[in-house]
């Protein structure tokens, strides 16, 4: 940030515009800096030569094609998509979102993000554009019917777009997302949750080979209070139905606290001895604060389609 903040005050001096920054982002309508900006890249692109654009294709990561067969990631998604439940609506989603979809809802930094002239960025992360979809279709619900409690389940197959990542800028990853009401007594969350468990499950033992070994580890985040819980009526079941497949939980995990409640996993994939990390999802608050309604539940998750699909083409 520092340096960033360098290079600003550099651009300001010497452009003789102090305050540019915030004069752009703060003072400027937004149709205006549309405007603004296309005229910026339309002169920019004038200058530009097909050597440049051949350059830039071949030595930015950003730039260039996934090292996997397409036909292994098709595999994949039949794969998990024959697995869906009925209640289960798969989405083809637009690749690019709302602007700050992914900072204002996630609390993601907007830096991470490819943000575009027209006021919309790339898709750095699918649950949150579900999530929105999510919440569109629960407030249709909720405007019908007031404390409406029918569940909301999508999915999709997305390949994404994180700026901060050098080696690996753009990879593919299947989400799913349920929304729903609270009743109490989580019967919204452990329902949601072993739906989100089995469904992977079963994709992921159909789809690799049968000498990969995986792991789900479960992290309770109401300080206990609640680990009974899931694994009575989480881990339990799921373990009946994959016999093979290891159920623990993980009290030490630190990643996802302040962004996950109630409880989240990780999926894994033991691989010549090596544990390697396929899968993430919890609960947020998300439609909460996209409905204001404090009652309402979101469970998200996704599974890492490069990493297993790599798994089957070593």
């Amino acid at each position: 940030m520092d340096s960033l903040r360098d290079i600003l005050r550099r651009i300001e001096r010497e452009t003789g515009c102090p305050n540019l920054v915030q004069t752009l982002g703060t003072q400027v309508e937004p149709a205006d800096l549309h405007s603004l900006l296309l005229a910026v890249f339309r002169e920019r692109s004038r200058q530009r030569t097909p050597a440049q654009v051949l350059t830039d294709y071949l030595e930015q990561p950003l730039m260039r094609p996934c090292a996997i067969d397409p036909r292994v990631f098709l595999a994949w998604d039949q794969t998990v998509y024959r697995f869906l439940p009925p209640t289960v609506t798969p989405l083809e989603l637009s690749p690019v979102s709302p602007f700050a979809s992914h900072a204002a809802i996630a609390t993601v930094s907007q830096d991470k993000t490819l943000v575009t002239s027209r006021g919309a960025e790339v898709i750095s992360d699918a649950t949150n554009v579900l999530a929105l979809e999510a919440a569109s279709r629960r407030r249709s619900l909720l405007r019908q019917t007031a404390r409406d409690t029918t569940r909301v389940s999508l999915a999709s197959s997305q390949r994404l777009v994180r700026t901060h990542f050098a080696a690996y800028p753009h990879f593919r990853l299947f989400h799913l997302v349920t929304a729903g009401r609270d009743t109490g007594d989580s019967r919204f969350e452990c329902p949601a949750l072993n739906e989100h468990l089995s469904i992977f499950l079963h994709a992921l033992e159909a789809f690799l080979p049968p000498e990969v070994t995986l792991r789900v580890s479960l992290t309770d985040l109401t300080q206990g209070a609640r680990e009974a819980r899931w694994q009575e009526r989480v881990l339990s079941p799921l373990h009946g139905v994959f016999p093979s497949v290891q159920f623990q939980f993980d009290p030490e995990r630190l990643s996802g606290r302040g962004y996950y409640q109630e409880c989240c996993f990780k999926l894994h994939a033991q691989v010549d001895g090596e544990w390697l990390e396929i899968g993430d999802g919890g609960f947020t608050d998300w439609t909460q604060r996209l409905l204001s309604d404090r009652k309402e539940r979101l469970l998200i998750s996704a599974a890492g389609s490069d990493r297993i699909c790599g798994l089957v083409t070593k």
